[in-house]
């Protein structure tokens, strides 16, 4: 597995997003617990998570908590895995995202995901989703006071657009050290964002690489260009669309979501497509 930066540490160049396994139509525990242990044998070292993972009320964190389990679980060595997770949307249980940016549910949540990780400090912790209800200077500002208690590692935002990846930096301190939002290639709006990223040299994690729970498994028949250079080089478009991230930028870390063992494998092996110059150029022109 070939590796990416986030911060000061190496991690896959692909990771897993396990906002699949927890939220409305999740599979058993069972093969979410068989997902991840593929992606760990797979060389995969990037788990990508969020407190807001779940359906009902009752059950914030069900994402953090199979994570953890399913890592401590796994049988080897897993002192290299990241696990990343955010804070700032909620779920109150009748199936509606709602947002809480304010710096003191941002703490709170953040002690409890720790507990729910099990862990001294968390990897990677994100600011969700910027809440319109309270200024996005002093969201970041209770992830900078996290950061500066010790109890996250690195500081991550997630939803944001050039003007507030600049400020969250400068708030930070020049401690940003990624940007998670979608990009697809049915989303591509957040171009801008990835190239400042690539400038600025932060990690740029795309959320929903592959379109979607929804849309995934179409992705070649949505997208005529991403199966024939698949054909071409004898693997699925989901692999291909992957790699043709991966090409972007070296700050690039695509996040696809996975339940299924088979699934993650497959996303896994992008790090071996290499795609010509005229084939990004085609995928690009799609």
């Amino acid at each position: 597995m070939q590796t990416r930066r986030i911060g000061d540490v190496q991690v896959s160049a692909i990771g897993l997003g396990g906002m699949p396994m927890s939220i409305e139509g999740r599979p058993d525990e069972q093969r979410s617990v068989a997902a991840i242990h593929a992606a760990l044998e797979a060389g995969v070292t990037l788990i990508d998570t969020a407190d807001a993972y779940h359906v009902g009320a009752d059950e914030v964190g069900h994402n953090e908590s199979l994570i953890a389990r399913a890592v401590a679980g796994y049988g080897g060595d897993t002192s290299d895995v990241l696990i990343a997770t955010k804070g700032g949307h909620v779920r109150p249980g009748d199936g509606s995202w709602t947002l809480d940016g304010s710096p003191d549910h941002l703490k709170r949540a953040c002690d409890a995901s720790l507990a729910r990780l099990g862990i001294e400090a968390i990897g990677l912790y994100q600011f969700h989703r910027p809440d319109p209800k309270v200024p996005y200077a002093e969201s970041v500002g209770a992830i900078r006071d996290l950061l500066d208690a010790g109890k996250i590692r690195f500081a991550g935002v997630s939803n944001a657009d050039p003007d507030q990846i600049r400020l969250a930096g400068e708030i930070l301190g020049g401690r940003l050290v990624s940007v998670q939002n979608q990009f697809s290639p049915s989303f591509r709006s957040s171009e801008p964002e990835l190239e400042l990223c690539a400038e600025l040299g932060i990690a740029f994690l795309p959320w929903s690489p592959l379109g979607g729970i929804s849309q995934a498994g179409e992705l070649g028949s949505r997208y005529a260009v991403f199966a024939d250079v698949a054909r071409e080089h004898g693997v699925s478009p989901q692999r291909v669309c992957l790699a043709w991230m991966l090409a972007k930028a070296p700050v690039v870390i695509p996040i696809p979501g996975s339940s299924r063992p088979e699934t993650i494998r497959d996303s896994a092996g992008a790090v071996d497509v290499k795609l010509s110059a005229e084939e990004l150029s085609r995928l690009d022109a799609a």
